[in-house]
Parts: structure tokens; sequence; C-alpha cells
């Protein structure tokens, strides 16, 4: 839109996730989920990928000490081993440098998508050799990458767009949604308190009669 090239839109998106991280710890979330990079990503030109890969690494070297001052706990989920071993070597280590902190969750879903999320949690079972007659949704989601975090309560979507894109299929069943037609690297953090300002007055109902 502005005749720039598609990478400086990667640019500006990682400055926002900065803004929006710190606003999110400010009002006080208990966790937090940025769809930084997809698997269907991969399919993108190579140069593209190998651009978004630098910045990844370039956030994480960089705001590490940040985290840790604001006692932020960073995990990544995804299918992270098809990652560049570097990049899973740093994720490993902010991981680790962060694990003791009892502040705001920061997950970066990386080489992420839903449904291979889900495929991998039904490898896990058939290779732990679980009692299949055992498994209920609560066993289920300790399979996931998100055994430790909470369902999302809110999904905020971007760029106008009105669909899901394979992200936390199964955690998002009763999870509310924010659309917004503002691109992602003009989203701002007074956007993001609009939409927690918007959430906080509806009633969640979790597939439950209305109460009014």
């Amino acid at each position: 839109m502005r005749g720039l090239p598609r990478i400086e839109g990667h640019r500006r998106g990682a400055d926002r996730a900065k803004e929006v991280i710190r606003a999110a710890n400010e009002a006080g979330v208990e966790a937090i989920t940025l769809y930084a990079f997809s698997i269907e990503n991969w399919q993108r030109p190579p140069g593209e990928v190998s651009t978004l890969m630098k910045l990844l690494e370039i956030y994480l070297r960089s705001e590490l000490a940040e985290l840790v001052k604001l006692g932020i706990r960073f995990k990544a989920i995804g299918d992270t081993l098809m990652l560049p071993e570097n990049l899973q070597s740093l994720i490993r280590e902010t991981e680790e440098r962060t694990a003791g902190q009892t502040g705001m969750k920061l997950v970066a879903a990386l080489s992420y998508s839903g449904r291979n999320e889900i495929l991998r949690a039904v490898k896990k079972a058939i290779h732990s050799r679980i009692d299949m007659s055992s498994i209920n949704e609560e066993t289920f989601s300790s399979l996931m990458d998100t055994s430790l975090l909470p369902d999302p309560d809110l999904i905020i979507r971007t760029s106008g767009e009105k669909r899901l894109s394979n992200f936390l299929l199964w955690q998002s069943a009763y999870s509310e949604f924010f659309f917004t037609d503002t691109l992602w690297p003009d989203f701002t953090r007074d956007e993001f308190i609009s939409a927690l300002t918007d959430y906080g007055i509806r009633e969640r109902r979790f597939g439950a009669v209305s109460s009014g």
C-alpha cells in the first residue's frame, strides 16, 4: 500500500509486537500469544523467510534482558524443529533464562499450525501408549503445546480478516473475537487497549444460556 518492500512491513510488525507486549504486561494480562510465523509461511519466497528468521533472532537477542527485567516468561509453541538450528538454540536459551519468572507469559507461535499441533498431540498419545479409552478433553489438552497455558479469552484479528487461519484451533473453542481493519504494522497500543476494553464488557457464556 505504501510502495515499500514486504519486509518493511515485517520490521514494523516487530516494533508493534514490542509495543503490544508491554501494553499487555502493564494491563495485567496473564498470557499473550503472538502468531509470529505459521507453517504455511515456509511457502513464502526464500529471501523473505530468511529475513523473517533474522528478525526473530534479532528480537530474541535484543529483548531477553527486558523480558527478564519485566518478569515475563517466554515460551515457543509450534513445530520448532523446522526452524534453523541457531534459532532453536536461541529459543531454548530464552525459555531457560526466563523459566523462573512469575509475571506474564509471552508465547510465540513459531512454525505453528493448529492442525499440525493436534496431529502431533495424537502422535504423542500413540507413542506414549496412552489408553485411548481414558482420553478426554483434559488429557488431550495436556498433550498440546499449550498444556501449561490458559485457553485464550480473546483473539484479536487484524487486517480486516475474519478467519482463524489455523491458529489455536483446539484452544479457541469458547474464545471471544475482536476484528479490526487495521493492518498489524499499524496496530497501536491504543487499539490494543480498546480491544481489551471491548472484551471487558462482554458476557462470557462458554456455550451456556445467557443469564440475561
